[in-house]
């Protein structure tokens, strides 16, 4: 009976451990409201290519993608909350996994992309 209640115990301490975590998927609604609430910063993770063909207001581009990544995420504050998102979901959700593993606790995914995004009629930036 002890070592039942201690798996469950342990079982619970991972499950609720996990759930500290702010990893969240949003729509495109959802993570407009997102990136406006103060201190956000929302980070491109794709190539500058297509970040200049169109971005959402105020985004840093660093690309998932790149040799950089790593050294240019490891000058971000770790603490802030950062709205991440790509073309489709896949390379922010990669980006997300790494920023994780980097110590970066809140972050939100825009769950399918600046396509999403797009297809929502919210604005992009072009330059």
């Amino acid at each position: 009976m002890k070592k039942l209640f201690a798996a469950l115990a342990a079982s619970a301490f991972f499950l609720t451990g996990c759930g500290t975590e702010a990893n969240t998927n949003l729509g495109a609604q959802d993570f407009q409201a997102k990136t406006q609430e103060a201190g956000v910063v929302t980070l491109d993770v794709r190539t500058p290519g297509e970040f200049v063909s169109g971005h959402l207001v105020n985004a840093l581009n660093i690309d998932v993608e790149g040799s950089q990544f790593d050294t240019e995420i490891g000058k971000l504050d770790k603490e802030a909350t950062y709205a991440v998102y790509c073309r489709s979901g896949r390379r922010s959700q990669v980006a997300i996994d790494r920023m994780k593993d980097a110590g970066f606790i809140n972050l939100v995914n825009l769950n399918a992309g600046v396509q999403e995004w797009a297809d929502a009629g919210l604005p992009l930036v072009t330059n």
